[in-house]
């Protein structure tokens, strides 16, 4: 039977990184889901507007990178890649799980979803893939990370805030966002 790890051993971190994160830290972002569902698609499979949901503000954590800038016969461009990482319960109290094409607002700037990490576990663990009874109450799955590069604002037809205030937008079934233009 493991010493540490018990579900009072997992309350305590959850606790100490949710205050940690909203409360001390404080940094927040706008997730956009994507709306699959609600995304039309030509002959072809290709979708000329995109949809998504009504942005949800979120605590992370964010590991930043150094701009990349390059040029070439259409002139100069610049890369950025951004981490963002989310408290695995967060996500779950929500009901939103991150998926490749969601879009992330930070800092005025929209970062495209480009892959998802979920291999960090307390006490190396995790209880939904316990091979012994011994071990089915310690560990858990803990964090969700997901890297995301700057996409242009034109390509996913959304207006950046200005002065903080989100825009208008309109709204068809479900309290879609309709994005198409």
């Amino acid at each position: 039977m493991a010493l540490f790890g018990g579900s009072r051993d997992i309350s305590l971190f959850h606790n100490l990184n949710k205050e940690l994160l909203k409360d001390i830290i404080q940094t927040e972002v706008a997730y956009y889901k994507f709306a699959l569902e609600q995304t039309t698609v030509n002959v072809y499979g290709e979708a000329p507007g995109k949809n998504y949901y009504e942005p949800m503000k979120i605590a992370c954590l964010i590991n930043r990178e150094d701009q990349k800038w390059t040029s070439d016969d259409f002139g100069s461009d610049v890369g950025y890649n951004h981490t963002f990482s989310f408290l695995k319960d967060e996500l779950i109290d929500i009901n939103l799980f991150p998926e490749v094409g969601d879009i992330i607002l930070f800092r005025n700037n929209f970062f495209e979803i480009d892959s998802r990490t979920e291999n960090q576990l307390i006490m190396g663990r995790d209880k939904d893939y316990a091979i012994s009874q011994e071990t089915v109450d310690f560990g858990e799955s803990f964090s969700i990370i997901v890297n995301a590069h700057i996409s242009r604002v034109d390509k996913l037809n959304l207006i950046p805030l200005r002065g903080g205030k989100y825009p208008t937008t309109t709204k068809t079934d479900g309290g879609i966002a309709n994005t198409t233009g």
